[in-house]
């Protein structure tokens, strides 16, 4: 059976990943140091808890496998915390994962899958950002990001490790069976803190900025379904594990929404009201970030399954009416 190392796959798309895995039939085993992730996420999988920064835990963990590939999800995500704390970011995303990729050279393993970002891109420069758009991120946790991406450019030519980096636009959603769903502490992806304000977890949501150049003068996102990422993912493993090359895509479904939107969808899912507080725009927000996905669909055949705003909102807010999501 075909193992698989996924780091951070206690959390929120990399359970997703693994359950996906062991329903494909993979043989998982996840790191992860639960600092963002749940035990209790990873399901049938094996855990060992700990961290890629810890060269001797590494060292165990692949002595006792033989990994085909290893699977990056885990890294901190809080766009306005890399602002503030610069210094966790680059040593969390950037040196812990150097760490990784020596302990996968140490131990002969050159198939990568790496969680990224659009992040990466900054603000964007047209409508839709393709791949060769330029490389501008505004903010230290996108400049982590491509970093990485960076480093495994040079891993590639120089030591054969072919990775996949998948720049996600946001991640949203459930898990359609209802065992898994996004439960970030603190959270602040916007679709659940909406979600949160419509079951009363929360008073209100908060928006931040009103007066971007959009069309109701708030940031548009594209929203991509945890499902559909996970999709994507399998096929970029299987890209590796075939002897393909390394790549960089995006992963979108080329819709924006807006915050409003966003909200005003949840309205209508939830069937419950919605206090809207809004404040002034936080540092490194771009306007607008919507992906143009054609190179993932062309060169990896993937076909998003569930990409409409309210299909995504639809499960979450089925996860959201589970809290506290005990045993789940």
């Amino acid at each position: 059976m075909t193992e698989i190392l996924v780091i951070g796959g206690a959390g929120y798309v990399g359970s997703h990943m693994v359950k996906l895995l062991r329903q494909c039939g993979y043989a998982v085993v996840v790191l992860d140091d639960l600092s963002g992730g749940f035990s209790n996420a990873v399901l049938d999988a094996k855990l060992v808890v700990g961290s890629i920064a810890d060269t001797s835990l590494l060292d165990q963990v692949f002595a006792s496998h033989h990994f085909a590939a290893v699977m990056h999800f885990a890294s901190f995500i809080q766009v306005a915390e890399s602002v503030t704390a610069p210094d966790r970011y680059y040593a969390n995303n950037v040196a812990a994962t150097l760490t990784l990729l020596a302990a996968m050279l140490k131990w002969g393993v050159a198939k990568f899958i790496f969680s990224s970002t659009a992040a990466v891109y900054g603000n964007p420069q047209s409508v839709l950002i393709d791949e060769d758009h330029p490389k501008n991120p505004i903010n230290p946790y996108g400049r982590s990001k491509l970093m990485v991406e960076q480093v495994l450019e040079d891993y590639d030519r120089a030591y054969g490790i072919k990775a996949v980096c998948l720049r996600y636009f946001n991640a949203a959603g459930a898990d359609q069976n209802g065992q898994l769903g996004e439960r970030h502490e603190p959270e602040t992806h916007l679709i659940p803190l909406v979600l949160q304000a419509a079951s009363g977890r929360r008073e209100f949501i908060s928006v931040y900025g009103s007066d971007y150049d959009t069309p109701d003068g708030t940031c548009i996102r594209d929203y991509v379904h945890v499902a559909d990422l996970c999709d994507a993912h399998l096929l970029a493993l299987l890209r590796l594990l075939e002897g393909g090359t390394s790549g960089r895509f995006n992963l979108g479904n080329g819709m924006g929404y807006s915050v409003k939107e966003v909200i005003e969808t949840a309205r209508v899912i939830s069937k419950r009201d919605i206090k809207v507080h809004y404040q002034a725009r936080r540092a490194g927000d771009p306007p607008r970030l919507v992906a143009n996905s054609s190179l993932a669909r062309a060169e990896l055949g993937w076909q998003p399954q569930r990409g409409e705003l309210a299909t995504i909102m639809k499960d979450a807010w089925a996860w959201e009416q589970k809290y506290p999501w005990l045993n789940v």
